[in-house]
């Protein structure tokens, strides 16, 4: 298993959904950056989108503690080491069920990769609960970035088939998103977005979602082609976010429909320095940053755990059958994201943040 992300600022997860604790160790931290616990755990609480019909019923505090890597309040530059513990955990539906795979899980291809030694309970290190482990490192990663005057925002642009319409702010989005439970910065879609969560729950069913994101103040000259571009190394992190399908930027799959004289954004002198005339390219050039927000977009399949019946096979007796999966899950896991992409975003960016600043002290 590959459990480690980045080059000069690195990620070390562990842990599992039902285990004892999830935690990451963060290597790469620059000594005498200002440690903000306090904000770690704002974070963390941003995974959990209110309670009610829209989460699930596994209630989590996700009390951050810091081990290692942080003394009278600043980084040491040894590496960081945070844990929440688990402790709200149910066991038991997942024993009766470790040889009939869930539709829509990991639970089958895990069970061949590991020869059966995987842990199965709540999807084990394939379940969303991992992602605790990305957003403490993406708080610490924001903080570093904060000495930098770069900042990462994400918000729920569409979920099940209710989009977002509206054009909407970096402010919009800074004041909105994280005051209702859908995490959209447009208020006039909340409602209908929360219906169609509801909706999709009442009937024993879930929906998905698409969660855009912004990198503001990021300079130009950012990325290393051709595999470590910024596109290459975003990709590569949020796949690794739970039940993402899809990626793109700038103008992203609709920047196929256009022409190129329409696509393209020209470069305009503003103040004595290079400006866009518009984004379509997402901030990248070349795979490398040309000083506009980068931007993404993110798709997220349903919720795979839904209470309807689904047909399935039972691995032991090798007929198939059918199961109901009745554990706790949440109907939609969009909303949950939008701090999880946040953070491996801005981990990201502070490692190619740190490549660009050793290429030009050498």
């Amino acid at each position: 298993m590959t459990f480690t992300f980045g080059k000069d600022f690195k990620l070390h997860v562990y842990g599992e959904s039902h285990g004892e604790s999830i935690g990451v160790v963060v290597e790469g931290v620059p000594p005498g950056i200002l440690i903000d616990t306090s904000m770690i755990q704002q974070e963390l609480d941003k995974r959990r989108p209110g309670s009610g019909h829209l989460v699930s019923s596994r209630s989590e505090k996700d009390q951050v503690t810091i081990r290692s890597g942080v003394f009278k309040g600043k980084s040491t530059g040894a590496p960081i080491t945070m844990t929440i513990p688990n402790t709200d955990v149910d066991s038991s539906s997942y024993e009766e069920i470790r040889h009939i795979p869930r539709p829509g899980h990991a639970d089958y291809t895990a069970r061949v990769k590991y020869s059966e030694y995987n842990d199965y309970r709540g999807g084990g290190v394939f379940s969303g609960r991992m992602t605790a482990a990305f957003v403490m490192a993406g708080a610490i990663a924001k903080q570093v970035l904060d000495e930098h005057g770069i900042k990462v925002l994400a918000h729920v642009v569409q979920v099940g088939k209710v989009r977002m319409e509206k054009e909407v702010s970096s402010e919009d989005i800074r004041r909105n998103v994280y005051q209702n439970p859908i995490r959209c910065a447009d208020i006039d879609s909340v409602s209908e977005m929360k219906a169609e969560v509801e909706q999709a729950k009442a009937e024993g069913d879930s929906v998905g979602g698409i969660v855009e994101c912004r990198i503001l103040g990021v300079p130009a000259g950012f990325g290393e082609p051709l595999f470590d571009s910024v596109e290459s190394v975003i990709s590569h992190a949020i796949f690794s976010i739970p039940g993402v399908k899809g990626i793109e930027f700038g103008s992203g799959f609709g920047g196929s429909l256009k022409r190129g004289s329409e696509n393209n954004d020209s470069p305009v002198i503003d103040d004595g320095g290079i400006q866009w005339s518009k984004n379509d390219s997402g901030g990248v050039l070349g795979g490398i940053t040309n000083g506009a927000p980068i931007v993404f977009r993110v798709a997220f399949k349903p919720t795979p755990s839904i209470s309807k019946v689904q047909s399935t096979v039972d691995l032991e007796k090798m007929e198939e059958t059918s199961i109901q999966i009745t554990g706790r899950h949440d109907p939609s896991i969009v909303p949950r994201a939008v701090p999880v992409v946040e953070g491996l975003a801005a981990a990201v960016m502070v490692d190619l943040m740190k490549r660009n600043a050793s290429q030009i002290h050498h």
